[in-house]
């Protein structure tokens, strides 16, 4: 294994501990968002610049590393954003972070499936 992916695995690793450790997914449940609702409009009229990146920051890290609460997150923008940005914002979040996954995916684990599945692969690659 090269460093890349040696360094890809530890970020991916690391993510994932600190989601776990730090006890993050409780920010990922209707009750949070329910109750801290108006704090986020406060937050979004304030810094709406501001807001919009880290709406879509954390819904791609929430895409691509698979984690629950994408579906909470896509409320959470619509309520938040409105219907209009509410979509575009998740709309690109959304694809960016599968795109993500998927090069990730692509880069750990390609050697491994094209040895396992290589004659079926030939037409794909």
């Amino acid at each position: 294994m090269n460093m890349k992916k040696i360094i890809i695995l530890g970020v991916i690793a690391g993510l994932f501990w600190a989601f776990s450790s730090f006890d993050l997914g409780h920010y990922l449940t209707l009750e949070y968002i329910k109750g801290q609702q108006d704090n986020f409009s406060a937050f979004y009229k304030e810094n709406t610049l501001l807001a919009i990146g880290a709406y879509s920051a954390v819904y791609i890290v929430t895409t691509a590393l698979s984690l629950p609460g994408a579906t909470l997150l896509t409320l959470l923008g619509g309520a938040l954003f409105g219907l209009v940005t509410g979509t575009v914002l998740v709309s690109f979040a959304s694809t960016i972070g599968a795109t993500l996954s998927f090069l990730v995916s692509r880069l750990l684990l390609r050697d491994w499936v094209q040895g396992k599945f290589g004659r079926h692969l030939a037409a794909f690659n």
